[in-house]
């Protein structure tokens, strides 16, 4: 629920950046421009994200004949997740990753690398597709989707107010207009890469409640994370706007939660997820203290963890 306010509040923080430099540069008519044609761009990529995302991957669709363990266990956490049978991909790249895409729940598809197939448990494979199941729960997509509108939308329209003469105009002057136009594009990346962040801390919650195993998710992220740093994948590096989608960052950039990064640092994911799986375990009882039973036993189990 935090981490659900949190993308609200961001949302709101990068509607209002929109709405403030569109008065100081663009005023209505440039506003209104930058804003629909952002929102037929990003139209246009969720309706045909899937198929674009896939086909730059290379991802071949695989049934339970040609893979049996990941299609079976694909299945059977949609079903305990409550979510249609979503298309599923192997991707033949050696670096150890995977992603979700589609517009929706009833048009989406998970793919996993032949490197994460062959170097993850059953256990943690589970655990990684849980993950990604948690972002069509979540309807992650369309979130981004809506950032990504309303980030493209401050960025043309600090481009209309400088080359096209609003920012003259402006009551900061030309040299706040041309301030504005340098550093609300940054702004609004900033807020987009922290709602990715967020979304991720989202999706490592649910995961690990469909799959039932916060550590087997947490060893996963470990896991992925050495791989991805070792081996180059070489799809993303040609389009780096992408690897926001995949469970770790598949470029070489995993030190800390920086400003500039799509994803939190893995260190901080595991922990959180290790607290979940502390959080879930029974305490012991003292015989002198008398022992609970029946439905105060099972609400004692029930503690806050890391995302209460």
């Amino acid at each position: 629920m935090a981490n659900f306010a949190r993308t609200a509040t961001l949302l709101a923080g990068l509607t209002g950046l929109f709405l403030a430099v569109g008065y100081m540069l663009g005023g209505p008519t440039g506003m209104a421009l930058a804003l629909a044609v952002a929102l037929g761009m990003n139209a246009f990529a969720w309706w045909n994200s899937d198929r674009v995302l896939l086909n730059m991957y290379g991802a071949k669709e695989v049934d339970e004949r040609r893979e049996p363990e990941l299609y079976g266990a694909v299945r059977r956490l949609s079903d305990r997740a409550g979510l249609p049978m979503p298309r599923v991909y192997v991707i033949h790249n050696d670096q150890p990753n995977a992603f979700a895409t589609g517009r929706d729940p009833q048009n989406a598809a998970v793919a996993a690398t032949t490197g994460l197939l062959q170097s993850l448990s059953p256990k943690e494979v589970d655990g990684v597709m849980a993950h990604e199941l948690a972002h069509v729960k979540n309807r992650d997509t369309l979130i981004m989707t809506i950032t990504a509108t309303v980030a493209g939308a401050v960025s043309m329209l600090a481009n209309f107010g400088l080359f096209f003469g609003g920012g003259r105009n402006s009551p900061l002057g030309f040299v706040g207009a041309l301030l504005i136009a340098v550093l609300a594009p940054m702004a609004a990346m900033l807020v987009q890469m922290a709602i990715s962040r967020a979304r991720e801390y989202e999706a490592d919650k649910l995961g690990a409640e469909i799959c039932g195993d916060p550590l087997a998710l947490a060893s996963a992220l470990e896991r992925l994370e050495r791989g991805a740093a070792g081996i180059d994948n070489h799809a993303a590096e040609r389009n780096p706007a992408t690897a926001h989608l995949f469970i770790v960052n598949p470029l070489h950039a995993h030190a800390a939660d920086k400003l500039f990064s799509t994803h939190p640092a893995t260190a901080n994911r595991v922990r959180a997820l290790q607290e979940m799986a502390r959080s879930q375990r029974p305490r012991p009882v003292s015989r002198s203290a008398g022992a609970p039973t029946g439905a105060s036993w099972m609400q004692g189990l029930r503690r806050k963890g890391p995302w209460a």
